[in-house]
C-alpha cells in the first residue's frame, strides 16, 4: 500500500514542543510502516506570531530526531517544507473561498472603519465599494443546520450539534487564511489520507469536516491523541519547566533516548522499554495508542537515556558527545581518540545524560578543574593529607604496571600504612587526581589517567595542601 500520506504541520511560533515531536513521530512511523509519504508543512499564516527563526529551530529539531520528510520545495538538493505563506501568494486559498461564496456557503463581511471588529454588512456579493473606501473585509463560512459526524480512530464515532458552532472566518482581512480553512485546503490538495494530531484539535475537527462536506471532498481518517500531561495532570507547558526538544538536546539527551521515551508515552510496545524506534516500524499500530493522557516524567526520560548511553557502541557515544559539545558551545576535548574512548567507557556507567558525562569526564580531558569544597574541607585540610600524598607520590612514581590491577595494588598498600582509614585514603586519592569525590571506580580512574597525569596531579595537590 503506497497511497498513504501523512503530515506534520507545526506553527512556527516557538521551539518544537515534545508533544509536537511525539505527534510528528507517530505520523512518521505510520507513513514509514505503510511505505507511504510523510510531509512537513509549516502553517505560518499568523503573521504576528510566526517567525523564520522558529521555523528553522523546528526543522533543526526534526532533523536531529531523525524525522525526515519525502517531498517539498527543493532547497540546495534537499526537500524544504511547504509553507502556507508561500501558497497564499499563489491564490490557492482565495480560489476555493470563491467557490463556496458562489454556492452561498460562505459570505463576505464588512467591518466598521473605526471599530474594526464591528461587522456592518454580510453579503454574497463582493463589496467592492467598501473595499475601495478602506474597510476591512473577511470571508466567513456559513455553518449549516444539523449535525456533523466523523469517526475518530481512537475515540470512535463523534457527533457535534452545528447549533453550538458559530460561522467562522476563512479568509482574514489581511488576505491570509485561518487555520481551520487552510488546513482543509492543504490536506485535500496534498492528498493527506490520515491526520494524527493532539486531542486539543478535536474541537476544530467539526468545522473542518463541514468544509470537506461543502466541497464534496472525502476527508482523511482522523486520530486525536491524548495530550502529554505535566506532574499535576494538566497539559504539559512551560509552567512545568522547559518542554522543548531543543532543551532536552541541550541537557544531553540523545535523540534515540528522546524518541524512545516519546514512543512510550501512549504507545503500547509490549514489555520492552528500551529500543530504537526505527526498529519498531513494523509493529506500529495506531490502534495500540492509548486513549488516556500520559504524564511526562523527566526522571524516566533520563533513565531511558542512560540505558541507551550504556548499551550503544562507545565510539558512537563519543561522536554524540563531541557533537553535543559543539551544539552547546562547550569546550571540546582535543585528545587522542583511544584515550577518549577509555574515558567514555568508564564514565558512562555513572551518568544518564551527556551533560552529566561532560561534568564527570571533565578532569580526564582538561587540567583546569577545580577542587570541590567538600574535598578541600574534609580531606585536603585533614592532618594526614600531606604525609599520605607524599607517600602516594613516591609509590605511583615507581609504578610501572598502570593496569587496573596495578593501581589497585598501590592504593591498597597506601591504606595499609594506617595513616588514615581505607575510605579516607581512597577518597583523598580520588579527589587529588580529579578534584571530585564522585568519580568512576578509583582504580579504573587512575589506570585511564596514566602515570604522567597522576604524578603531576599529586604534585599539584601537595602544593595545595601546603597552602
Amino acid at each position: 500500500m503506497n497511497d498513504v500520506r501523512l503530515r506534520f504541520a507545526p506553527s512556527p511560533t516557538g521551539h518544537l514542543h515534545v508533544g509536537g515531536a511525539r505527534t510528528a513521530l507517530f505520523n512518521w512511523l505510520y507513513a514509514r510502516k505503510m511505505n507511504g509519504k510523510f510531509i512537513l508543512r509549516i502553517e505560518d499564516t499568523d503573521l504576528q506570531r510566526s517567525t523564520r527563526e522558529s521555523e528553522m529551530a523546528i526543522i533543526e529539531s526534526l532533523k536531529w530526531l531523525g524525522i525526515d520528510w519525502d517531498e517539498g520545495p527543493d532547497v540546495g538538493g534537499e526537500f524544504g517544507p511547504y509553507r502556507q505563506s508561500e501558497r497564499v501568494t499563489k491564490g490557492i486559498y482565495d480560489h476555493y473561498a470563491q467557490l463556496l461564496v458562489q454556492k452561498q456557503m460562505a459570505y463576505y463581511t464588512v467591518y466598521d472603519k473605526v471599530d474594526r471588529k464591528k461587522p456592518i454588512l454580510n453579503s454574497f456579493e463582493y463589496p467592492k465599494s467598501y473595499a475601495e473606501q478602506g474597510h476591512d473585509i473577511t470571508v466567513s463560512f456559513k455553518v449549516p443546520e444539523g449535525i456533523t459526524r466523523f469517526y475518530d480512530l481512537l475515540k470512535g464515532d463523534m457527533e457535534f450539534q452545528n447549533s453550538t458552532i458559530e460561522d467562522f472566518v476563512m479568509i482574514k482581512s489581511d488576505g491570509f487564511p485561518t487555520y481551520n480553512y487552510a488546513v482543509v485546503i492543504d490536506d485535500h490538495l496534498m492528498g493527506i489520507t490520515h491526520v494524527f494530531r493532539g486531542e486539543d484539535h478535536l474541537s476544530n475537527t467539526p468545522k473542518q469536516v463541514m468544509l470537506y462536506d461543502a466541497f464534496g471532498w472525502e476527508y482523511p481518517k482522523f486520530m486525536h491523541i491524548p495530550l502529554i500531561l505535566g506532574f499535576d495532570r494538566t497539559p504539559l507547558s512551560k509552567r512545568h519547566g522547559a518542554t522543548s526538544v531543543e532543551h532536552f538536546r541541550g541537557i544531553g539527551i540523545l535523540n534515540k533516548g528522546l524518541m524512545n521515551y516519546l514512543a512510550l508515552l501512549g504507545w503500547s510496545v509490549g514489555e520492552e522499554e528500551i529500543f530504537d524506534v526505527k526498529t519498531k516500524l513494523e509493529s506500529f499500530d495506531p490502534s495500540s495508542i492509548s486513549n488516556k493522557g500520559v504524564v511526562f516524567d523527566p526522571q524516566k526520560l533520563e533513565w531511558v537515556n542512560g540505558k541507551h548511553m550504556r548499551t550503544m557502541e562507545v565510539e558512537r557515544l563519543w561522536e554524540e558527545f563531541v557533537e553535543w559539545t559543539q551544539f552547546t558551545g562547550k569546550k571540546v576535548p582535543q585528545i587522542e581518540k583511544e584515550y577518549a574512548l577509555k574515558v567514555i567507557s568508564i564514565c558512562r556507567e555513572k551518568v544518564n545524560t551527556l551533560s552529566q558525562l561532560y561534568d564527570l569526564a571533565y578532569p580526564f580531558f582538561f587540567d583546569d578543574y577545580p577542587y570541590e569544597e567538600k574535598l578541600i574541607d574534609e580531606y585536603l585540610k585533614a592532618p594526614y593529607a600531606g604525609e599520605l600524598l607524599k607517600k602516594a607520590l613516591e609509590s605511583f612514581s615507581q609504578l610501572d604496571d598502570w593496569s587496573v590491577q596495578g593501581t589497585e595494588k598501590v592504593c591498597r598498600s597506601l591504606s595499609e600504612l594506617q595513616i588514615a582509614s581505607k575510605n579516607k585514603v581512597f577518597q583523598l586519592l580520588r579527589g587529588t587526581v580529579t578534584g571530585k569525590l564522585v568519580t568512576p571506580g578509583l582504580f579504573e580512574t587512575l589506570a585511564v589517567l596514566g602515570k604522567e597525569r597522576v604524578v603531576e596531579r599529586i604534585q599539584r595537590t601537595i602544593l595545595q595542601v601546603k597552602n
